[in-house]
């Protein structure tokens, strides 16, 4: 018995436009994330040359939508097509599911290239003598389905390994409800069930896997995307898994605790990394207390920072005021502006409004420090 290889990914989610993160002033991070997610094509098929495989294996979204446009689709299968040594299999997912994108899946039939097999049926696929391939397309949307009940009762080769491909939540990854039982592999007999739906990367048990999308989308994960590089030895052998790094982007988060009279900009220059910043999506949440000329101080240095970074956010939310006089002298030391300046101090250390009048009052009076001081230069 030869053992069996493969690639397990997922989730490209290909054409998305990523319209809910604002772009850069030059129009360009959107387009970039949306390339390095067809590029991603060509990593994977790297990993699987790397890894002695012939099989991709593609755990369900594929595509972003149900009706991606025609230029995404065939753009897709033309780079599957040129990387003909190896024979991508496609599921439908919750993105692409079978009912909405049934179009999409009738196109892919017609037009696909011989080494792109979609999988719209749940029904057993040879592999040749090593293993039996057992899909479970998503025929719909759903907030409760599970797909991989099909798995307990589908036949496989005899003397194969059996390999089931699914997509949807073990755990309830997002309040859908969705649950495919953690112990499928047990009541299925699989030796592998490789999963899509969680974009992150996440063992549920010895043969049960998520991959994650190969190419990140979202600042949850703290990492990049990676496939999965599977050995199946034989029917019944634990399988071994193995990450390969196939992420362009790192999209990461990081706290940025501050004291009254620490060095803000300094303390933000700590924080970041050296190198790579070009590829980097950050999200640096600022906390604790500052005065007002320390928060200015910051927002200097982060607009500074900014354009290093293919997408660079700082969120001041939970970022007390630290009241001094000193900044309330900068604002104006008599007259209307010291008058608005003392009022909305006041307001925003009075114990008798709610946290949300407070908060405004103290966002208000930054607003006010930070005009006066782009007024006067």
């Amino acid at each position: 018995m030869t053992a069996f290889r493969f690639i397990h990914s997922s989730d490209l989610h290909l054409g998305r436009r990523f319209l809910s993160l604002a772009d850069t002033p030059d129009a360009n991070l959107r387009g970039r994330l949306t390339e390095a997610r067809h590029a991603a094509l060509g990593r994977l098929a790297q990993a699987a040359r790397a890894h002695g495989a012939r099989d991709v294996l593609l755990a369900g979204d594929t595509f972003d939508s149900a009706t991606p446009s025609d230029a995404v689709l065939r753009q897709a299968l033309a780079a599957m097509r040129d990387h003909d040594d190896l024979v991508w299999w496609l599921l439908p997912g919750n993105h692409d599911n079978l009912r909405e994108a049934e179009p999409l899946w009738d196109a892919i039939q017609r037009d696909a290239p011989e080494n792109v097999r979609p999988l719209t049926h749940a029904a057993p696929v040879s592999l040749g003598a090593w293993a039996t391939l057992l899909p479970c397309p998503v025929a719909y949307r759903s907030a409760a389905q599970d797909a991989t009940e099909a798995l307990v009762t589908m036949p496989s080769d005899e003397g194969t390994a059996r390999i089931g491909l699914a997509h949807g939540g073990v755990t309830d990854f997002e309040d859908t409800g969705a649950a495919i039982p953690p112990d499928r592999d047990r009541s299925a007999r699989l030796d592998y069930l490789a999963l899509g739906d969680w974009h992150g990367r996440l063992e549920v048990g010895a043969r049960v896997h998520y991959s994650g999308s190969p190419e990140q989308d979202r600042f949850r994960h703290d990492r990049r995307g990676v496939c999965l590089a599977v050995t199946v030895p034989g029917p019944g052998a634990a399988p071994e898994v193995r990450e390969i790094e196939t992420g362009t982007f790192l999209w990461t988060q990081a706290q940025l605790r501050l004291t009254p009279g620490q060095d803000a900009a300094a303390a933000l220059a700590a924080l970041l990394p050296e190198a790579g910043r070009r590829d980097l999506l950050l999200s640096v949440a600022a906390s604790g207390r500052a005065s007002l000329a320390e928060q200015a101080a910051l927002q200097d240095a982060a607009a500074r920072v900014a354009p290093e970074f293919a997408y660079f956010r700082l969120t001041v939310e939970a970022l007390a005021t630290q009241h001094a006089e000193a900044d309330l002298d900068a604002i104006d030391r008599a007259g209307a502006l010291r008058l608005a300046a003392d009022r909305l101090r006041a307001e925003a250390t009075d114990e008798g409004l709610s946290p949300e009048q407070r908060e405004i009052a103290d966002a208000a009076l930054a607003r006010l420090y930070a005009i006066v001081r782009e007024v006067r230069g």
